[in-house]
Order: structure tokens, then sequence, then C-alpha cells
């Protein structure tokens, strides 16, 4: 039998999910939720035997999928995260888990309480460098980890036009630092204790009246005493080609790993610009779509398939919640500020 699922949010990642199911014999794309009537229709077009809804609780209740991907945008995730949870409908989210510590413990007690599966989309330990990098911290040869550095800094475009109807309500942290805050966690094995953040507040402010961050860079110190820093900033000029101006480095006790993906292997030039073109995370090959986002998201399919636990959990996902909602509060404030202590396990 099939694993039926729906898509909650239809937009860029919601119809990324649906071509990255499409060929995975085990799953029935049954219904997708948006509340867009544009968005359905485009994506109904390509996939005329989903069901299409405005209310994804509907969608819910008269469909009864066994997975749900939810792909709203960052701070719209908790409501339908605890209403598949509810009626007992595993869920695969877009990261961040959520914009907020208390709603992301929440949604971890829920997940614990039900016994149910939730894998948060950060798929970047999907790509091979990325998986490498963690392979060869846990070989031990290198030593214990002890100071990372992440940028992911994208073009102007990203947030005036790519995400142009909701990125005055985020940050380029929200929206590019969480999959490095994940990495590093992951890597560093280790607890975040710790953090101090600024950030600059002009470029945007001053052209669209937005009152969200330009870039911010924060210290993030680990509980057996490593730290890593995490720059975003997505005011680059919109000639700039990468998108985004991504690097990675992670010293050991006994060695190193650097990670430079900002051009992924391709160089291009035409008549209007030159550019990195994007192919590792999510490129279409011949009629598939392969990568590691939609590595991530048949990984969690197996998950539920075979009764495992997802590779990125729900405490995953809160740790990064609670580690970029204390780099916000440090940016805010300019105090140095204690990340929240681990969700309390009240059931089994």
């Amino acid at each position: 039998m099939s694993i039926e699922a729906s898509i909650i949010g239809v937009g860029i990642m919601g119809k990324a999910v649906a071509q990255s199911l499409r060929h995975n014999p085990e799953v029935k794309l049954c219904a997708v939720s948006d509340l867009s009537e544009d968005s359905l229709k485009t994506l109904a077009e390509e996939f005329p035997d989903a069901k299409c809804f405005a209310d994804y609780r509907r969608m819910l209740d008269e469909c009864k999928p066994d997975v749900a991907f939810i792909a709203t945008p960052d701070w719209a995730h908790r409501d339908p995260v605890m209403e598949c949870l509810a009626r007992g409908i595993h869920v695969h989210v877009e990261k961040p888990l959520t914009t907020d510590e208390g709603e992301a413990a929440e949604i971890v007690a829920e997940v614990r309480r039900s016994g149910l599966k939730l894998q948060v989309s950060y798929n970047h330990r999907w790509l091979a460098p990325y998986y490498a990098t963690f392979e060869k911290i846990r070989g031990g040869k290198l030593g214990n980890p002890l100071i990372g550095y992440a940028r992911k800094n994208n073009p102007i475009t990203v947030p005036t036009e790519m995400l142009a109807s909701w990125a005055k309500d985020s940050s380029p942290l929200w929206f590019q630092s969480s999959h490095d805050i994940d990495l590093m966690c992951w890597w560093f094995d280790d607890t975040p204790v710790e953090v101090t953040c600024r950030g600059v507040k002009k470029v945007l402010k001053e052209q669209l009246g937005w009152d969200t961050y330009d870039g911010l860079q924060g210290l993030v110190t680990f509980a057996r005493g490593g730290v890593a820093t995490f720059e975003a900033a997505w005011v680059y000029p919109p000639t700039h080609p990468a998108m985004p101006d991504s690097f990675m480095s992670v010293v050991c006790e006994h060695g190193h790993l650097q990670i430079d993906r900002k051009d992924e292997a391709i160089e291009m030039s035409d008549p209007d610009r030159f550019s990195w073109p994007r192919s590792f995370l999510n490129a279409k090959v011949f009629d598939r779509w392969v990568g590691a986002f939609p590595s991530c998201i048949n990984s969690f399919i197996d998950a539920v398939r075979d009764d495992r636990e997802p590779f990125v959990t729900a405490l995953d996902g809160w740790r990064v919640t609670a580690v970029l909602e204390a780099m916000h509060r440090s940016a805010d404030t300019g105090e140095t500020v204690k990340v929240a202590d681990l969700p309390r396990r009240t059931s089994p």
C-alpha cells in the first residue's frame, strides 16, 4: 500500500516537495493546500490527481493523509504541525521548525507524546561534502572541533523579489543560517549554551522601510568550550553571481576542514550576466529531481515506512530555533544571551 501524502503551502518549497515525490513508487500525492489560488492552480496543472484546498484543516480531515509536508513561511509552522500531530499524521516541516523557542518546545513534547515521526528539512545533511565532514570528524583522527565559521550571504534580490511577500517579517539569520547552525551542532556533537550577536539595519530600512536586518554576525559558545561564528546578510548587489555565497570551516584539535560551495562547480556567462548556477541541492536531471533536497524528502518517507527515527528530529529543530531566538535577542539588546535549556522529557 502506498503512503498518502499532502502538502501544506505550495510556493517554491512546496512545489519542490511535490516534484521530489513524483517518482517515489511508495507515495501518492493525494492533496495540497495553499491560500493562493494561483499557486494551487499552477500545482494542479502539473499534478492533476491531487485535490486542492484553501483550508488545510479541511484537507487533513477529508483526505486523512499518512504524512504531511509543511512548507509555509518561517513563522507559520506551529499551527499546521500541531494540527497534523493531533490527527495522527507524520510531519515533515520546512526549516526552521518555528521562529519561537516555546512553540518548538511544544512541538517536541507533542512528538514525544504521540510517537509520530517529525523531520525538519535540514537537507544540507544530505549534501555529500557536509556529510563527509560529519564522517571525518566522527572518525576521530582530527580530534574534537574547536572553532567553526559559517557564512551564507545573498544578493538583495532574495528578500526583495524571491521572498518579497514575507522577508520583511524575517531576517537573513532565520532564512539562511538555520542550515549552518544545524550543521555545526551536528558536527560539534555538543550543546550551544550562550550567544553574542550584532546586526545592522540600514539598506532595507532606507530603501523599503523594512525593519529587518541587512546582516548579522553571531558567536555561539558550546558546552565543552568550542565556539562557532555565523554570518548572514542579504544585501549583496544583484550583480553578485552567488545565491548564496556559502562557506564553512571547522578547526579541530588535529586538523581542519573547509567547504566552499558558492559556485557549485559551474561557471556560466550569457549576454545578461555572469553566474554560478546552483545544482547540488535540487536539480532536474532528465525526468527526475536529484540532490540533497529530494534525498531529504524521500528519506523521511523511508523513516515512516521503516518505522525508524528520522535523521533530523524535532529536538534538532528545537535546538536551531533556540539558538536563533537567542541570537536575535542578543542583536536587539546588545547583550550576551543564554540559550534556552533543553525541553524537559515529560513522557517516554
